[in-house]
């Protein structure tokens, strides 16, 4: 069984996703080989910047049920566990619906045909149907309760409006299934009379897109309390910077501090001289520090773990998991044995000149045991290649053909691909290791797919 998977994400990222046991050490491995055409090097890349602006790790509890028939919903209720648990067990409820909503919304927008997209969409709007029916018939009587339950009710009332609406508008068109169409609506217009009779939003944030918009989102990250994980990160090398820029600078300025009194020796008086002289010798100082710095940075830290994330439950504060990364370019000797054979079995055309970007990640799961209900915990991991793409062409011209005596042009794009390869190792079960190469086929634009080479 796969315990990594790596999919497409929105336009120009790709998700890496794990799952996660209880006392489970593993680690993965990202070898990315990106082509010397993409101008990805040390002068242009810096692995920091990326890592803050372009990498983005969630973590959450999991359930393989992700779909809208198998949402547990024995714990929205109150009455089972303690009043202290009903937050949590709300969010844990409403969390899954969210996610299992838009995998099925998902799932039903892949289906090209009308006669297959309408009743997948009918029974997705019956399933959600009946699970709003259940979250409202626990609607708490005291009012340190009921704030919670209003959050959830107008997030997910909301949102399943908003995606049974994006499935209409991208899903195929059909006379034919106009009742089916009319049953949909119905149902956005149903969910938005509820949400106007409760008065959960203003009139002021109804008109204004935005609004409605950013409320939801912030309504979203309240659901997510106790079952997306708090995460706190900490820089491995700061103090690692400071020792460095501090040595460097002593070592640099002892030698400027030599030069200049020789320089004093050697001129009796003050002149043009020393003063040019002196000039020239702070000049080189300057210029040199940050890059003596800079260099002598990578050496030391090269190899090293940079970053540790600590995981935390916002419920109780405890920490469930933690992560250690390292993110750097790499020269191709310093590729494993097994995943410089597997970038070998390239196509000789496909072998081009290329830089080599590493992302290593250890995971260390410290909890014995997760909530009930729950077996696993979900990592995520997105890598936002836009920086990638800067540097490419929008274009590669025309490709002309002939038919008979008639001779037309078709624009063509530019394409770029990146071979990566993920290997994935965990010590408790050998048979979850994982070792493969992907194509990631890119433009400047999006990416057009992820292909697993066998």
């Amino acid at each position: 069984m796969k315990k990594t998977k790596i999919s497409p994400d929105e336009s120009l990222s790709i998700k890496l996703v794990t799952q996660l046991l209880p006392n489970e050490d593993s680690q993965h491995d990202l070898y990315f080989s990106i082509p010397n055409e993409m101008r990805i090097h040390s002068d242009t890349f810096n692995e920091t910047d990326f890592f803050n602006s372009h990498i983005k790790i969630q973590c959450a509890y999991y359930s393989e049920q992700l779909h809208l028939p198998l949402v547990r919903s024995r714990y929205i209720s109150k009455k089972k566990g303690e009043k202290s648990d009903y937050r949590v067990n709300l969010n844990l409820f409403s969390y899954q619906i969210r996610i299992a909503l838009d995998a099925d919304i998902k799932a039903a927008l892949k289906l090209k045909s009308a006669h297959e997209f309408y009743p997948m969409a009918c029974e997705l709007v019956g399933q959600i149907k009946k699970l709003l029916k259940k979250l409202r018939r626990y609607e708490p009587s005291e009012q340190t309760l009921k704030h919670y339950f209003q959050n959830a009710d107008n997030y997910l009332s909301w949102h399943s409006e908003q995606g049974f609406l994006k499935l209409l508008a991208k899903g195929p068109k059909s006379s034919e299934f106009s009742r089916e169409r009319s049953l949909i609506l119905d149902f956005c217009k149903e969910e938005k009379i509820h949400r106007e009779l409760h008065n959960y939003n203003s009139e002021v944030t109804l008109d204004d897109p935005n609004r409605i918009t950013n409320k939801m989102r912030l309504l979203q990250r309240l659901i997510e309390h106790g079952v997306v994980f708090d995460k706190k990160i900490y820089d491995l090398t700061l103090n690692l910077r400071r020792l460095v820029r501090g040595l460097v600078t002593g070592i640099i300025m002892a030698l400027v501090m030599y030069l200049v009194l020789n320089a004093r020796t050697s001129f009796q008086e003050i002149t043009v001289a020393l003063i040019a002289l002196l000039g020239v010798i702070y000049g080189l100082r300057e210029t040199f520090k940050d890059e003596l710095t800079q260099w002598t940075m990578r050496k030391i830290q090269h190899g090293r773990p940079r970053w540790r994330i600590f995981f935390i439950n916002s419920a109780d504060d405890e920490e469930v998991s933690r992560q250690t990364i390292n993110f750097e370019l790499i020269r191709s000797r310093e590729l494993p044995e097994d995943v410089d054979a597997l970038l070998q079995k390239r196509r000789q055309q496909n072998k081009q000149p290329a830089t080599l970007l590493h992302f290593s990640s250890k995971n260390e799961v410290r909890q014995q045991e997760f909530m009930p209900g729950y077996e696993e915990i979900q990592q995520q991991i997105t890598f936002d290649l836009s920086s990638f793409a800067r540097y490419l062409k929008k274009g590669a011209g025309k490709l002309y053909s002939h038919d008979g005596n008639k001779v037309s042009g078709q624009g063509v794009e530019r394409r770029y691909q990146i071979n990566l390869v993920l290997k994935y190792t965990t010590d408790q079960n050998k048979e979850s290791n994982q070792l493969e190469r992907y194509k990631i086929i890119m433009n400047r634009s999006e990416i057009i797919a992820i292909e697993r080479i066998d």
